[in-house]
Formats: C-alpha cells, sequence, structure tokens
C-alpha cells in the first residue's frame, strides 16, 4: 500500500483554480506522492505558482514547455514519472483526501491494473451532479473493461478517475503513435488504449472526483473546430480499432451514426464560418454512409432510423430533436 503514485496535473492558464487543486492531492492519505505539474505555455500566472509550491513541497516537480494541448502535457508529464502506479487530474478539479488510498487499495485487493470510481459535477452554479455513487463494485476482465468503457452506461471515459499500473502506461506509449493534436474527446481514445493493455480492472462507485464546469472550461468553451471535429475523429478511429471485436464494433458504430447526425443537424447560427463546413461535410458522409447503416448488422433499429431520418430530412429531425431538449430540459442540462 505504500507504492508511490505519480499524479500527472496539466495546466493552462489556471492560476485562479490551480492552488486548490494542488491542495487537494497534497492532502491525499496516501503520502507517497511525486505529483507532476506540466504548465502548457500559460500566459497568466500559472507558471510563477506552479514554482513557488515546488518550493514548498519537494513532491512537486514542476515542468515548464510550449503550449502543445492537454494530451501533449499529459505526455510529457508521463516522461518525468517514476511511480508504480499512473494518475490524471486536471488543474480546475479537486479530489476527496481518500480517492486515491482507496482506488490503491482496490487495485491491490482485485489484482487489477486499472482502479476507477465515480466523481461529481459541480455545475457554474454550485448545485452537484453525482455520477453516480451507488457503490456498486464491478471487477472487469480485459474485453469487459473495453466494452463498459465504450459503452459508457456507468464508465466515465476520462482519464482523471483512475489509478493505472505503470505496465499499462508503458505498454500503451511503446504500441501507440498517440495523436496530440486530437483536443476533444481524447480522453475517451487514451483510456481505450489504456484499458485494452489492462488484464483486469476494478470499478467501485464512489465519488471523489469534483469536476469543476466552470464558464471558460474545455468542456463549456465557445465552440471550435477541435469540438466538432475531434469527436469523430476519435469515433473512426475506434471504429477502426475494433473492428475484430464485434460487440464492441457495434458500440462503436452506433455513436459514430450518433455523431454524424448531431452534425448533419447542428445549429449553424453560432460560428457559421465553422459550423456550415463541418455540418455539410458531416451531411455528405452520412448519406455516402447510409447504405451500409441500413444494411449492417452492427447497427440498431434506433441507429438506422435515426441515420435515415437525419439524412433525409436533417431540418426535420433537427426541429423535433431541439424541441425533445427544450421539453425535457437537455438544453440547459449544464447550467442548472
Amino acid at each position: 500500500m505504500d507504492d508511490k503514485i505519480s499524479v500527472i496535473i496539466p495546466a493552462y492558464n489556471i492560476e485562479k483554480y490551480l492552488g486548490r487543486t494542488l491542495d487537494s492531492v497534497l492532502a491525499q492519505t496516501h503520502t507517497n506522492l511525486e505529483v507532476i505539474v506540466v504548465n502548457d505555455g500559460s500566459k497568466d500566472g500559472t507558471a510563477a505558482l506552479i514554482n513557488s509550491y515546488a518550493e514548498k513541497d519537494s513532491r512537486i516537480v514542476a515542468v515548464h514547455k510550449e503550449n502543445g494541448g492537454v494530451s501533449s502535457a499529459r505526455l510529457r508529464g508521463l516522461q518525468e514519472a517514476t511511480g508504480t502506479w499512473i494518475a490524471f487530474v486536471d488543474g480546475d478539479d479537486f479530489v476527496e483526501p481518500w480517492m486515491y488510498e482507496r482506488l490503491l487499495k482496490n487495485a491491490e485487493q482485485y489484482g487489477a491494473d486499472i482502479s476507477h470510481c465515480g466523481y461529481q459535477m459541480v455545475l457554474p452554479s454550485g448545485k452537484i451532479r453525482p455520477y453516480y455513487g451507488t457503490g456498486k463494485l464491478a471487477i472487469q476482465d480485459n474485453h469487459t473493461g473495453v466494452k463498459d468503457l465504450l459503452d459508457n452506461s456507468f464508465i466515465e471515459p476520462s482519464l482523471w478517475n483512475k489509478l493505472y499500473a505503470r505496465s499499462v502506461v508503458e505498454s500503451f506509449l511503446s504500441s501507440v503513435h498517440f495523436d496530440t493534436s486530437i483536443r476533444n474527446t481524447e480522453d475517451l481514445l487514451m483510456n481505450y488504449y489504456l484499458f485494452r493493455e489492462a488484464k483486469r480492472s476494478v470499478y467501485e462507485d464512489t465519488c471523489p472526483y469534483h469536476y469543476i464546469l466552470r464558464p471558460g472550461s474545455a468542456a463549456n468553451a465557445a465552440i471550435n473546430e477541435h469540438q466538432l471535429q475531434d469527436p469523430l475523429k476519435v469515433k473512426k478511429i475506434l471504429f477502426q480499432e475494433t473492428v475484430n471485436d464485434p460487440e464492441c464494433h457495434a458500440l462503436v458504430a452506433n455513436q459514430l451514426v450518433r455523431q454524424l447526425v448531431s452534425l448533419s443537424t447542428l445549429n449553424v447560427s453560432n460560428s457559421p464560418e465553422i459550423t456550415w463546413p463541418a455540418r455539410a461535410s458531416a451531411r455528405k458522409e452520412l448519406r455516402r454512409m447510409l447504405p451500409d447503416i441500413l444494411k449492417g448488422s452492427c447497427y440498431t433499429k434506433k441507429f438506422k432510423l435515426m441515420g435515415l431520418w437525419a439524412a433525409v430530412w436533417p431540418g426535420s429531425y433537427a426541429l423535433v430533436h431541439r424541441l425533445y431538449e427544450k421539453i425535457t430540459g437537455l438544453d440547459k442540462l449544464y447550467e442548472k
């Protein structure tokens, strides 16, 4: 239980929030920590704050680099990591003091290469939405772990609520050339490769990680090309990666349809110089794929209908879908 845990924290222009994050990590009941904070070319006081913390606590390793995105920062942090276990924290979030002790205990008790948990989302209003806090415990073999990750019904695709054995991370680094230009949904793709290397995973549905949804955060940022194109790019990569696993391939195939439908029915009134081309391209691709979607055994009836409707009558689909979101409150989900 005294194994060293390397916690990697990418940081970009988060001077206002990083102190709370670092305080929460340094307060862990598991004290054998190496906290690698990667300043990804920040232009505010983030670099100075990191250096001041490093001067006060020898467990902090300060790394400064040119801006390259969150994946670039994480991979740079991995170059410095010396721990037996690897964890990631976003620099504007915070964790409960018992988080890593619990994750490590579960990993050792069940012989797992990945130990993960739930989280709680803190909305801009201050309201907390737990995902999910049921107390459920699940032991996952290699295939089940990958499948549950891709299914996304109870496993969060992010990196920050998980503890990874160093051996899994090293296998990933030696076998995959990760595309650091992907800056949205990059967690899901990296997790796919990591879970693929894990012989066993353990999941306990407690919520020690606080994910802060704030104005200006990546999840709440103004629309950009990465937000539109990267999720589709990731789904296409996973579509190819899972071709020899029918169960996982079907999960990704249906998600690919969902992504194309979402882009095909995009509201282009916001940033039309970006959204118009993205919508036009998605509509063209959805229509090209439609025969395969309708004939393919890996697509469910729901997604066949969704794909057909959006490909033939995208305006009608968009109108009905937005009405549904308004009635159910989904359009304001992250504001309440």
